[in-house]
């Protein structure tokens, strides 16, 4: 068992058997015992777990959480208990979500177990047994039917018409025949090593022998989860983002509370106890106490947004992350295409038609071949079979024919089944007037061999050598365009032969037709790759299928534009043989990689990843778990999509339609436009408070209370900034190139607007505060400083208020996108002056605030400060969008 992986598949039936020390009778009882001690159990093994306390505690090492902690703390030192215990919960809150979403992701490894078969039929000591699939051993001969789920991995010793679906492994869209010869090949992809079976694959048609090679971690499926245990897990550009605006704010509030209350000491007018409540403050002014709710609501809206078009999101983050997309890396098998096998074209009568344009009728002979040399069963919820003969059947069942009536007449007698050497199958039919047709369907070479006559317009004529030229050509013709093509013949027999063998009846047939089928591209997704391009977003395609079947379809779908340009192309094989500074160099050309293996996915996203790159893996196998958890974000296909796949991803999509990633980078962009709105408000409107305390910690005059700027932070920053989050998308939004990794929430002059919004905001406040100083409405200086400050103060909130009508666009002027179209945005701005405006008019409040009762030409200047902002704002507005021409 020293060898690996690919040396099994080169050695022959008894090497194998020599290898693992058995034989065709199987292990005996001891053998098995000493085998299960040095092997263990058939089972996928989970990487060990953090406890929930270890996660819940975790949570509190993000730096924004770090300022939300010291922010309460803050708040409780300025006797403010009631805002300590909020921000205290939405801690506590954001971490008990981020626990629950860390313990859903780690389901991965628990799905790929789901999927092991529970028992096994097994030889051992000559004797059939049914054991549990996780007591299997190296050595253990296993049997193979169809329905079953293949135990552990096999080298075949026997394969009678046996067929599996690999498709969750190896991303093949149809069943692949096995049998047992010996490859020479090397290296070869999985779905090419025809003489293995794989762990958690299914059994479709045909019975099986194999010996046990590799069980439970040592599996391929065993890789997969190894890869699942070990992938990295990708921070999102939200979460980068925030850490570096934590980052920042951390020492811009040290700085500037240390600054203030050095200057507030040397000038010798203070106490400490005094300067040190200044410092706490300006603290409190610097820090947007509700951005990480924020961020959170708004992620959360935007999930309940996406799932009304059928995207499921599982992550938070991934909402964002989703807007930043540059790369989307796209499983092709039910993700692209339908995952399902379609007749598209056939070639009848020397003409080649499309299959929708065909008059079909049972009496044809065509017809009649494809619905008898069918194994194809009927049941309550649908066809079931191979999936290349149930698509005969469906082609005749769409067009309202009676087929199964249709079979129940025409009784097969007897048949030669198909078989991967001759690539053939041919049945015995009984008419209901008695006479038996021999129908065969298979390859159109091997069946081109045995046939001398052709039927022309239903007329039955010797076969001529431009006939048989002009079939081979169609036959290339459709098979260069990714379809699979299967021809059709016949003959009148008098009786069932009693030798029953192809050398003996599969000979002087009667040629009738082709058929092209294909697993067709889903009808949207053509669109969707359009609109995908238009906004800058490279849609690539990763599949197990063949090359040449991979390009056709990638050229059907726009993801590439010339099918013969070979650099947009590229096989595993290929990409093995490459290092990874050779792939990084060509990665860029590459957009589509076939007959590719779980590992070259993760390589795939990981090169991207290096040019800084943000990238979706969309996937619904087992084989893309290990990508979709290593990709920035992964998006699973919540119909045809493996529990594994789902567990894997950050996004399910409810429809399989790769058209709704499209619609949820729409919402992600909108949502990173949002947070960036509520961003540029909230740190304007802080800018704007800590200049004020700043400069009047300077001139030496009366500075807002830590109460009062506590309040005016709860009132104005949580409803306007929330509201902000739920503005409908600006247009143009997907005419915009990804912003990429590399961007952050200060991209696109957001820093500019912060600065010159924070500066004005502080000005204008302290302006106000300066005019009632020098327009005093009383003759004694406390009245006068206190006027003056409950002025300032109603200034602050109130500038701040107008401003969030500023910021429902970054560029835009505020009356072309609308005032008052989000209602939500009008009844938080209604709920938020009255909590601000009621501290001052409202008996009671007026000591517990520190403020003054305001008359009317007092409030007349505190309402022109407010709406100066509106007006300053929208100047700059019109500079930046037609003197500096920024968008």
């Amino acid at each position: 068992m020293a060898d690996t992986k690919k040396t099994i598949y080169q050695l022959s039936v008894d090497e194998v058997l020599s290898k693992v020390s058995a034989t065709k009778d199987g292990l005996s009882s001891e053998q098995v015992s000493g085998r299960r001690e040095e092997f263990g159990p058939n089972q996928l093994v989970a990487q060990k777990r953090t406890s929930i306390l270890q996660k819940f505690i975790a949570q509190f090492k993000d730096l924004m959480i770090i300022i939300l902690i010291i922010a309460a703390i803050v708040a409780g030192l300025a006797g403010e208990h009631v805002d300590a215990i909020i921000i205290i919960a939405v801690v506590i809150l954001n971490s008990v979500f981020g626990v629950f979403q860390e313990s859903k992701a780690e389901n991965a490894i628990d799905s790929l177990k789901e999927m092991s078969a529970p028992m096994a039929t097994v030889l051992r000591g000559g004797q059939t047994q049914s054991v549990k699939s996780e007591d299997l051993v190296p050595g253990d001969i296993v049997l193979l039917e169809a329905g079953d789920v293949v135990p552990a991995d096999l080298r075949l010793l026997e394969a009678n018409s046996l067929k599996i679906e690999e498709a969750a492994l190896t991303g093949e869209s149809v069943p692949v025949d096995k049998d047992v010869a010996t490859i020479e090949d090397s290296d070869l992809p999985l779905g090419d090593r025809n003489n293995l079976a794989f762990m958690n694959s299914n059994v479709t048609t045909g019975r099986g022998l194999g010996v046990v090679v590799y069980t439970g971690m040592n599996t391929e499926v065993g890789k997969i989860a190894h890869m699942l245990n070990t992938a990295d897990e990708q921070t999102t550009p939200l979460q980068e983002n925030l850490t570096q605006l934590g980052k920042m704010l951390t020492w811009l509030i040290l700085i500037i509370a240390v600054i203030t209350f050095v200057v507030g000491l040397l000038r010798g007018t203070e106490t400490v106890i005094n300067m040190l409540l200044t410092a706490i403050s300006l603290a409190v002014a610097a820090i947007p106490e509700g951005l990480p709710a924020i961020v959170t609501v708004t992620l959360a809206l935007g999930t309940q947004q996406m799932a009304r078009h059928n995207a499921l999101i599982r992550k938070l983050p991934a909402v964002e992350t989703l807007g930043s997309t540059d790369i989307i890396c796209s499983d092709k098998t039910g993700t692209l295409t339908q995952n399902k096998m379609t007749v598209e074209k056939v070639f009848l009568n020397g003409q080649l038609t499309d299959a929708n344009q065909v008059s079909v009728d049972l009496s044809d002979q065509l017809a009649q071949i494809m619905v008898l040399n069918n194994d194809t069963k009927f049941q309550p919820d649908g066809l079931v079979g191979d999936p290349t003969e149930t698509a005969l059947i469906q082609y005749y069942l769409n067009n309202k024919l009676p087929v199964s009536e249709f079979i129940s007449e025409h009784v097969r007698l007897a048949e030669i089944p198909f078989d991967s050497e001759r690539k053939l199958m041919s049945t015995f039919n009984q008419y209901p007037d008695g006479t038996i047709q021999m129908n065969m369907k298979g390859a159109p070479d091997q069946l081109l061999k045995r046939v001398t006559r052709i039927i022309d317009n239903n007329q039955v004529r010797s076969i001529t050598s431009d006939d048989i030229q002009k079939i081979q050509d169609t036959n290339h013709s459709l098979a260069t365009s990714a379809l699979r093509v299967l021809a059709f013949a016949y003959k009148p027999v008098t009786e069932v032969p009693t030798e029953l063998t192809s050398e003996a009846q599969e000979n002087d047939m009667i040629f009738v037709g082709l058929i092209g089928m294909i697993d067709p591209e889903r009808p949207e997704v053509y669109q969707a790759v359009a609109e995908a391009k238009a906004a800058g977003i490279k849609s690539i395609m990763i599949t197990g299928d063949h090359q040449d079947t991979a390009k056709a379809i990638s050229s059907r779908l726009g993801i590439i534009d010339d099918i013969n340009d070979s650099r947009a192309v590229m096989s595993g094989s290929e990409l093995e043989e490459l290092s990874d500074d050779e792939f990084d160099r060509r990665v860029e050309d590459v957009s589509v990689y076939a007959r590719v293996a779980p590992e070259h996915k993760v390589r795939i996203v990981k090169a991207w990843q290096k040019k800084g790159k943000v990238v979706a893996m969309t996937g619904d196998g087992v084989n893309d778990a290990p990508a979709l958890k290593t990709a920035d974000i992964g998006v699973g296909m919540g119909i045809t999509g493996t529990e594994v796949s789902k567990e894997a991803s950050d996004m399910v999509l409810a429809d399989d339609n790769f058209a709704t990633i499209v619609t949820a980078i729409k919402a992600g962009r909108k949502v990173f436009a949002n947070i960036q709105k509520a961003l540029q408000y909230l740190l304007s409107a802080n800018l704007g408070e800590v200049l004020t305390l700043f400069i009047m910690t300077l001139m030496g005059w009366q500075i807002l209370a830590p109460v009062q700027i506590l309040w005016i932070n709860l009132v104005t920053d949580t409803f306007p900034a929330i509201a902000l989050g739920v503005e409908p998308a600006e247009p143009g939004i997907m005419n915009r190139k990804p912003r990429g990794r590399t961007s952050n929430f200060f991209s696109g002059g957001i820093m500019t607007n912060i600065l010159y919004q924070g500066l004005f905001e502080g000005l204008i406040t302290l302006g106000v505060y300066a005019f009632a100083i020098a327009n005093p409405v009383h003759s004694t200086d406390a009245l006068i400083h206190a006027d003056a400050l409950t002025m300032a103060y109603a200034t602050l909130g109130l500038i701040q208020l107008f401003h969030a009508f500023n910021s429902k666009t970054i560029h835009q002027s505020i009356f072309k996108v609308g005032l008052f179209k989000n209602k939500f945005f009008n009844w938080a701005m209604l709920a938020s002056t009255i909590l601000l405006v009621a501290t001052i008019v409202v008996p009671g409040f007026n000591q517990m605030f520190h403020v003054t009762q305001l008359n009317s030409s007092q409030w007349m200047v505190v309402l022109f400060g407010g709406i100066l902002i509106v007006i300053i704002t929208e100047v700059v507005k019109w500079i930046q969008r037609h003197v500096l021409n920024e968008d």
